[in-house]
């Protein structure tokens, strides 16, 4: 149960903060990105708000709530999403959709093209630090032995801009690495010089790769349709309504054969009726012809 906004929580805390505060970094963060932050995570708005705090030399989240009120509020947005959105991810997670899209996508594409030249286009909305689109880009590359000559086009986007920008470097560690298959890791990543532990991928996996910072709730500047969408443990942070929307509007940015890819927590049949299950997590478009 919440407490009076004039009352503070009741452990030591090295930040002041109110629930009023609570209430109202929920509401903000909500109204611009569709996250809803119950009170359940109180202490992970603390928590994760603080390092912000402490960066703008700040003694109470009434002041954080300040700056967010002015009209420097809207400078300071990016780096409160930056510090509240979850990055857990890792090389291959779900590794059945690799399999799926390596066996199912990729030989649709190229059975309906006719100039042998395919055309593929999928979206990693989602990306955070790079690992989707990524491991997107390995299963094409150990699908499709020559897929440079191929028009090939992965669009990865998060609304975090520090794991974009990450995702963009195309630079992990070799423990980030270590889930890749051997096979595919010595061949298309080396070592950075100068720099320990640390490797960079191939010019030509990274040029399949266009890394973009896009907030779902906003408009999309993305052209499909796409052969293959992943939305994994995206829309899992949104209110059913939301949830509804953002599914129809992947919908029509999907080719007729297409599929989605959503996370281990998402459940399609409470969002639409218009993907069929095609496999664990595994959806496909269902043609309203």
């Amino acid at each position: 149960m919440f407490m009076h906004e004039a009352e503070t929580l009741q452990r030591p805390r090295e930040f002041e903060i109110s629930e009023r505060d609570f209430e109202f970094i929920s509401e903000f963060i909500g109204t611009r990105t569709g996250i809803v932050l119950g009170e359940n995570k109180q202490e992970m708005i603390y928590g994760r708000m603080a390092r912000r705090l402490r960066a703008l030399k700040m003694t109470t989240f009434a002041e954080y709530r300040q700056l967010l009120e002015s009209p420097d509020g809207a400078g300071e947005l990016p780096e409160m999403i930056n510090a509240l959105t979850t990055n857990l991810t890792k090389f291959f997670r779900e590794n059945h959709h690799f399999q799926h899209l390596g066996s199912e996508v990729l030989s649709r594409a190229f059975k309906r093209t006719r100039i042998g030249r395919a055309r593929i286009r999928i979206w990693s909305a989602g990306c955070s630090s790079g690992q989707e689109p990524f491991s997107i880009a390995l299963t094409i590359a150990d699908n499709v032995p020559d897929f440079q000559r191929h028009d090939i086009k992965i669009l990865a986007t998060d609304l975090d801009s520090n794991m974009v920008a990450r995702g963009r470097s195309g630079r992990y560690s070799s423990s980030d690495i270590e889930s890749i298959r051997p096979a595919l890791r010595d061949r298309w990543l080396r070592p950075v010089d100068g720099e320990e532990s640390i490797y960079i991928f191939d010019d030509s996996i990274r040029a399949m790769i266009t890394f973009n910072t896009l907030n779902l709730l906003n408009e999309w500047p993305v052209r499909g349709p796409f052969d293959a969408i992943f939305l994994r443990n995206v829309i899992i942070y949104f209110d059913n309504d939301l949830q509804r929307k953002i599914i129809g509007r992947i919908y029509d940015l999907l080719d007729d054969s297409g599929f989605l890819y959503l996370g281990h927590s998402e459940n399609i049949s409470r969002m639409s009726d218009q993907f069929a299950n095609f496999g664990k997590t595994i959806h496909s478009k269902i043609s309203q012809d």
